[in-house]
């Protein structure tokens, strides 16, 4: 996939965790904003860190995997801190695990 698609996504993402993070911090209570502070945090590391990559012309797999991870970590959470089940809690390491495997990739780039 192209570096521009990547370079919109991670924009997008960051402003999805913006928005996340400003309404755990001024709309959400207790466990809730908790879920959507930490998304916010995930989610917008990992947008920028893929932003710098697609910028950098590294758009590579480690670069999907960071935004994509980031995303579904941060989704499931926000998912459950809107009032979906619990259980959706479950896929939020699979999410983690995406952006591990992609920082270890970029580390191993050449």
């Amino acid at each position: 996939m192209s570096a521009a698609l990547l370079r919109r996504l991670a924009a997008l993402s960051a402003a999805i965790a913006v928005s996340a993070g400003a309404y755990g911090a001024h709309g959400a209570t207790g466990e809730a904003a908790e879920w959507l502070k930490t998304g916010a945090l995930y989610q917008m590391v990992h947008a920028v860190a893929a932003l710098g990559l697609a910028l950098a012309g590294m758009a590579g797999i480690g670069a999907w995997l960071l935004l994509g991870g980031g995303a579904l970590f941060a989704g499931t959470l926000y998912a459950m801190a809107l009032g979906a089940p619990h259980w959706l809690g479950a896929v939020t390491p699979l999410g983690g695990l995406a952006m591990i495997v992609g920082w270890l990739l970029i580390a191993l780039r050449r």
